[in-house]
């Protein structure tokens, strides 16, 4: 088998997830169409670029070179890893948003005569969803290029990381499309929000670097059990914007 034909195999595997969104989408008929369904995809592969150059400012700025002794392996798993990721992430998210803002606040801002009408609760549950979704995709994408990467210099560890990183991945990056959506109205919530995909995605890494059958299996559990209350959340607000 060709390099090219090894890289193929490895995107198509760690695709995976992203098919099995894509089935679940269409299947229910949630008003999230295709071309933002791509186009978030695309927002999550391309955060891999702004996480790549803040882990080389923090890098070269000598962030790691200061000796945290026993919290080293810590901070280079929620600091390094865990927070650059999330804020490419959310700097892609938010570029997204603004760029496509009427269909991801679709009903929450309307414009009459020039001014945003009030936002309501259900203008809330629409804004609140569509960006978790949109997230969840993100995170997918974002996931598809490291598993590839990943995939390259291990091939055998490429089918494992498309059934765990990849739903971390998806996780983390619902609650940041959330984070970003309710900001103006609950900022506090909303840093809560990103903090918490930065914990799940450092505490997944460091069950991951620890030697173990048992901290693998937790790292699973975290990433899958984060997974299934993003997966939740979206299909709940879709009942509710279909209603």
């Amino acid at each position: 088998m060709t390099g090219m034909e090894t890289l193929l195999l490895l995107l198509l595997i760690s695709s995976i997830p992203v098919v099995a969104v894509l089935f679940w989408f269409r299947l229910s008929r949630y008003p999230f169409t295709f071309p933002m369904f791509a186009v978030s995809l695309l927002a999550g592969a391309v955060s891999v670029f702004p996480a790549l150059l803040l882990q080389h400012i923090i890098t070269e700025r000598g962030f790691f070179n200061i000796n945290f002794g026993k919290w080293d392996f810590f901070a280079y798993n929620f600091i390094h890893i865990a927070l650059t990721e999330e804020l490419g992430r959310l700097i892609m998210l938010i570029i997204l948003f603004l760029l496509f803002r009427r269909f991801f606040y679709r009903g929450s801002v309307e414009i009459t005569q020039g001014e945003e009408a009030p936002e309501t609760a259900d203008s809330r549950v629409y804004t609140d969803t569509m960006a978790c979704a949109a997230g969840l995709i993100a995170g997918f994408g974002f996931a598809v290029i490291e598993s590839a990467v990943y995939g390259a210099s291990d091939a055998s560890n490429t089918l494992l990381r498309a059934f765990t990183a990849a739903p971390l991945h998806g996780a983390c990056g619902a609650r940041v499309g959330v984070s970003i959506a309710m900001f103006t109205r609950s900022p506090g919530r909303a840093v809560s929000r990103f903090l918490i995909a930065v914990a799940l995605h450092g505490i997944y890494n460091i069950m991951l670097g620890i030697p173990g059958l048992l901290t693998s299996a937790a790292a699973v559990l975290i990433a899958v059990s984060a997974l299934a209350s993003s997966i939740l959340m979206i299909r709940n607000g879709m009942k509710e914007i279909s209603a």
